[in-house]
């Protein structure tokens, strides 16, 4: 089974198609050590599908967020960027050098259920980003 397997037989068993745009973009976010934005992801995927559209991988990222398989993050560059979900995280964005650091949801979590509790919302995203100056560029 492909690195993707997994996340392929669970769309097959939820009732998608595994199309061959989504299992590319699977493939990237699995292999990918950082968050991807989708013009990088349509970068690589286009040299195994040549005729991939830009639109197409705006769509599949999309849609593997709303079904839970890619969250939406954003960049150094504040721009929109995925990653393969797996586990809730925060992050810590430096401004200056893109420095990221990972904060484990357990840190959050009691920040999240109070602004549940405060204002009613349910939460349907537990990933945020956090931009700001790392103790490096602050010295500089």
């Amino acid at each position: 089974m492909s690195c993707e397997g997994n996340f392929t037989k669970e769309l097959s068993e939820r009732g998608y198609r595994i199309t061959p745009q989504r299992r590319i973009i699977l493939h990237i976010l699995l292999h990918a050590n950082a968050h991807l934005t989708p013009a990088e992801i349509y970068e690589e995927a286009r040299t195994s599908l040549p005729g991939l559209t830009e639109t197409t991988v705006y769509r599949t990222l999309e849609f593997l967020a709303k079904v839970g398989l890619a969250q939406e993050a954003y960049s150094k560059t504040s721009k929109s960027a995925y990653e393969i979900s797996g586990y809730a995280h925060h992050h810590l964005v430096c401004r200056k050098c893109g420095k990221e650091v990972e904060i484990p949801h357990v840190k959050m979590k009691p920040l999240c259920e109070d602004i549940e509790s405060e204002t009613g919302f349910q939460l349907m995203q537990n990933h945020l980003s956090f931009f700001g100056l790392c103790p490096i560029c602050q010295k500089n």
